[in-house]
């Protein structure tokens, strides 16, 4: 495995795959992997002879200072993983590689961005999107695999491929979970033994039609939003000052009372 640390060693990488008429996927992370993101990497090379992990924690995309200094940061560990995997390529831009002095240009997210995450997390998608553009231009990939955890956000990049004309197919992976149910995340590592057991009632919530209340009555200490989005019930809720989302396939429970 290969890993890129400027621009024109990425092309080059990329280049010698065109010129063999080897299929390019690319998986976006921003690191701290785990089994989720090696689902993601398995997808992505059902669709490609060569796959490409980006590794970058984008700073546009934190609503907190705070959030954005403290996410876990491991390159050399998610290099191993990626190499174990068989990634062949690791994109590790930097900080000013990918917003270099001077750097004003952003793109805006569309409809797909409104309600849900977009109203609790301000700006969010804004700055997803304006990533994922330079990671789609920087690698160029003929497919780009992103996980079904983060609903709206797959929503929101397929809208923007589709209104700015990326010549990328956009993939969606399943949600890998733990035994429990519990979607894999790298916050659930932030988590007590205690915390982890509430956790991993929020699935069964969703699953049995539960709404914001019922998911009060479990243990979690707030609820951003539980509700439906393009066939999925979605929901964003805080234990031990950690925030999880998650989603449920809509198996036709109507939300009760209490849901927003």
């Amino acid at each position: 495995m290969q890993t890129l640390r400027d621009i024109a060693a990425l092309r080059a990488f990329v280049g010698a795959q065109r010129s063999t008429a080897r299929r390019v996927a690319l998986v976006p992370t921003m690191g701290a992997l785990h089994a989720g993101h090696i689902a993601l990497l398995r997808a992505a090379r059902a669709r490609a002879e060569a796959v490409v992990a980006s590794v970058f924690v984008n700073p546009l995309q934190f609503n907190e200072v705070r959030d954005f200094e403290h996410y876990p940061r491991d390159l050399e560990g998610d290099a191993a993983r990626l190499r174990d995997t068989g990634c062949d390529a690791l994109w590790a831009p930097s900080d000013a590689t990918m917003y270099p002095e001077g750097h004003s240009v952003t793109v805006r997210a569309g409809r797909a961005a409104q309600g849900f995450e977009g109203t609790h997390r301000p700006g969010h998608f804004d700055g997803v999107v304006t990533v994922v553009a330079k990671l789609f231009n920087q690698v160029q990939p003929d497919s780009a695999v992103f996980g079904e955890k983060d609903w709206q956000q797959l929503a929101v990049v397929r809208e923007m491929v589709q209104d700015l004309n990326f010549p990328i197919e956009i993939c969606g992976a399943p949600i890998e979970r733990d035994q429990a149910g519990l979607a894999l995340s790298s916050r659930n590592a932030l988590l007590s033994e205690e915390g982890l057991a509430v956790a991993r009632r929020l699935n069964a919530v969703l699953r049995a039609g539960g709404g914001a209340e019922d998911l009060l009555s479990v243990g979690f200490e707030k609820v951003d939003y539980v509700g439906l989005l393009a066939g999925r019930v979605v929901a964003a809720v805080w234990v031990e000052g950690v925030r999880l989302i998650d989603n449920v396939e809509n198996a036709g429970h109507p939300l009760p009372a209490g849901s927003r």
